[in-house]
C-alpha cells in the first residue's frame, strides 16, 4: 500500500477517533463546571466519557492495524501481527484498569 493510496477505513476511522476525543474533552469540561460538592454528577453521566474515550482507544487500535500490519509486506507478517496483538491488547488492559478504578473510586463509600 502506497501513501498515494490510503486505506478504505482510514478516514472513518480518523473521524471516529478524532469527533470521539472532542466529545470526551467537551464532557470532561463540562463535568468540571457542573460538579460541586453539594451536587455531584450522576454516575450514569459518566458512561459519556467511558465510551467516548473507548471510541478514541477503538480507532487508534484500528488505524495502528492499518499502519503497521494491513500495509506491511508478507515478509515478516506474523511477527507485526503479534506486536500489534501485544500492544492493543495492553492498551485495552489499560484502559479497562482505569475505568475499574474510576468506577470503584466512586462507589466506594467513606
Amino acid at each position: 500500500m502506497s501513501y498515494n493510496n490510503p486505506h478504505r477505513l482510514r478516514k472513518p476511522l480518523l473521524i471516529v477517533e478524532f469527533s470521539s476525543l472532542a466529545i470526551l474533552l467537551v464532557s470532561m469540561a463540562w463535568f468540571g463546571n457542573q460538579s460541586t460538592a453539594e451536587t455531584p454528577v450522576s454516575a450514569v453521566w459518566l458512561l459519556v466519557p467511558t465510551v467516548a474515550s473507548l471510541g478514541v482507544f477503538l480507532s487508534f487500535i484500528g488505524l495502528m492495524y492499518l499502519r503497521w500490519v494491513a500495509s506491511a509486506s508478507n515478509e515478516g507478517n506474523t511477527r507485526h501481527k503479534l506486536i500489534f496483538v501485544l500492544l492493543a491488547l495492553s492498551l485495552l488492559g489499560v484502559w479497562v484498569y482505569s475505568i475499574a478504578n474510576t468506577w470503584l473510586s466512586l462507589t466506594t463509600t467513606n
